[in-house]
């Protein structure tokens, strides 16, 4: 889905003559995707000159660019700074990452519990990408 497209399809929902969140069409996924330590080597904001020189995975480079030829929108949602946004955009771009957005300054620190009136998936990983697969799971949930 090219950007134009996507920034449409976001910004134009309106229901009743009030602008609301967007619901993405059935069959497209939102991905919020990091980058250290989950598409290449885990390359900390204390060691930036790293972040130029780092390779990618490259299950991680084949699997993301199918997702979003298949119409899916990807977002890289790093603990970076705003003050690394241009050696990572730069990275991205040569080593021919596909993408839609680039969300910096995650929070640090791991073990996230994401509370959100969206539904949200979470999968960890742990070493290779592959397509995803479904799997019966134990999950928190708020009470009913």
């Amino acid at each position: 889905m090219k950007q134009e497209e996507v920034e449409k399809m976001l910004h134009e929902k309106v229901e009743e003559g009030e602008h609301v969140s967007p619901v993405l069409p059935k069959g497209i996924k939102n991905y919020l995707i990091d980058i250290d330590g989950t598409i290449t080597e885990d390359v900390p904001n204390e060691e930036p000159e790293r972040m130029a020189t780092c390779e990618p995975f490259p299950d991680a480079l084949k699997t993301l660019n199918k997702w979003y030829d298949q119409g899916h929108m990807i977002c890289f949602f790093t603990s970076r700074t705003e003050d690394h946004r241009s050696v990572t955009e730069t990275w991205l771009k040569e080593h021919g990452f596909k993408y839609h957005s680039l969300l910096m300054g995650k929070p640090r620190g791991g073990n996230y519990h994401w509370v959100d009136n969206h539904l949200v998936k979470a999968t960890r990983y742990k070493g290779k990408f592959t397509d995803l697969v479904d799997k019966k799971v134990t999950i928190q949930v708020f009470e009913d």
